[in-house]
């Protein structure tokens, strides 16, 4: 098994398969509008401008277990990501992460690299970091900034 066997469901509504990026190291994270951590929105979209050309995919999952940060429907959300971050990589309608309803992907994600709390997301803005084979390599916490990835992706594009 590996993330390619799984698809979530776009902000625009559409199923989107993940084996559609095989080939390509993802930057998945569980985001929110509402959060202490929302300006890494606009470190996000600077590491996709950057890095898409080679082969960088970047993927928001909007959740809103965390305070109730992100209580917006899917319209709302997609408009507060451009207006206030640009936001032009991939989102994901509203997930959970945590519990018996946690997405699918997200409930992988969790097994393969697990965190402080074990299986559990511990807050929003938490990122995986998937190489070019589809394999976990990195799990991140809210406090790591987008910005600091940028080493770790560089080197997972030069061996994809």
């Amino acid at each position: 098994m590996s993330v390619y066997d799984f698809s979530f469901r776009r902000l625009d509504g559409g199923e989107q398969k993940m084996d559609a990026y095989q080939g390509k190291v993802m930057l998945l994270v569980n985001t929110a509008s509402r959060c202490g951590f929302t300006p890494q929105y606009a470190g996000l979209e600077a590491l996709h401008q950057r890095f898409a050309g080679q082969g960088l995919v970047v993927i928001g999952f909007p959740c809103n277990q965390f305070g109730q940060q992100e209580p917006g429907g899917s319209a709302e959300i997609g408009a507060f990501c451009q207006k206030n971050y640009g936001v032009d990589f991939a989102m994901a309608d509203k997930i959970d992460v945590n519990g018996e309803a946690a997405a699918p992907l997200w409930r992988y994600l969790k097994q393969q690299k697990p965190g402080w709390l074990g299986q559990a997301i511990r807050w929003n803005f938490t990122k995986f970091l998937v190489d070019g084979q589809g394999r976990v390599v990195a799990r991140f916490s809210p406090f790591t900034r987008p910005e600091k990835l940028a080493a770790r992706i560089e080197a997972l594009l030069r061996q994809k």
